[in-house]
């Protein structure tokens, strides 16, 4: 992954950004996380066969979203789903950020500097979610499932290597519906991605989900 260098001004919003998108494998190995595979009862192993069924079933998602970390910094805009392999985070101002997955890359670009980043879907702590298929066992293990007050929360981890980042989702059990996600970095801040105003099945126009070298910084530009 290429790393530009932030402003200091522009660091915070910038940096947890990344580590919502990019699994920490550079975290330490002693980090504490749990990684051990969770033990569910039937009740709780017959939730996740609807959570995998639902999230599959979810083709577009437009909504706005509030990304908040533990040291303090804030952000919020629109995010986009096309599944598989699309989304777009577009950032409100003053936050000079846009987010885009094209279905193999996600290129983060900074409409103030112009600079552009590309990271492989397949290192984010979503790219499970962007799948044809969503199922969580396999190269997914849960390591921990609650439901308590009207919310279903799940801790996951990729399996071949549980110690390089953890992603919690957490659900609105009835009706059904992704809410939130948490993803903790290797310097141990969480960052939390909160849905709002959240439409399912929407039309999207494809472009939201194309990196065009033919514009200014390689991003197609919505508003």
């Amino acid at each position: 992954m290429r790393v530009f260098s932030l402003p200091t001004g522009r660091r915070s919003v910038l940096a947890m950004t990344f580590a919502a998108l990019v699994m920490a494998t550079a975290a330490p190995r002693d980090a504490g996380a749990q990684t051990g595979a969770a033990t569910l009862t039937p009740e709780q192993r017959a939730d996740m066969t609807r959570i995998e069924s639902y999230l599959s079933g979810v083709r577009t998602l437009r909504a706005r979203f509030v990304q908040v970390a533990s040291n303090g910094a804030y952000a919020e805009g629109t995010f986009y789903l096309s599944r598989p392999g699309r989304l777009r985070f577009q950032y409100d101002p003053p936050t000079p950020l846009l987010i885009v997955a094209d279905g193999s890359v996600v290129y983060s670009y900074d409409t103030g500097l112009k600079q552009t980043t590309q990271i492989p879907i397949n290192l984010t702590p979503l790219w499970f979610l962007l799948r044809e298929r969503i199922q969580f066992t396999g190269d997914v293990t849960v390591t921990r499932f609650e439901r308590q007050g009207g919310v279903i929360r799940i801790a996951l981890v990729q399996t071949k290597d549980p110690a390089a980042g953890s992603v919690e989702l957490a659900f609105q059990a009835e009706p059904l519906a992704l809410r939130q996600w948490s993803v903790t970095d290797a310097q141990g801040i969480t960052t939390n991605i909160a849905l709002t105003e959240t439409r399912q099945d929407v039309a999207l126009d494809r472009s939201l989900f194309v990196f065009d070298e033919n514009q200014p910084g390689g991003v197609t530009q919505h508003q």
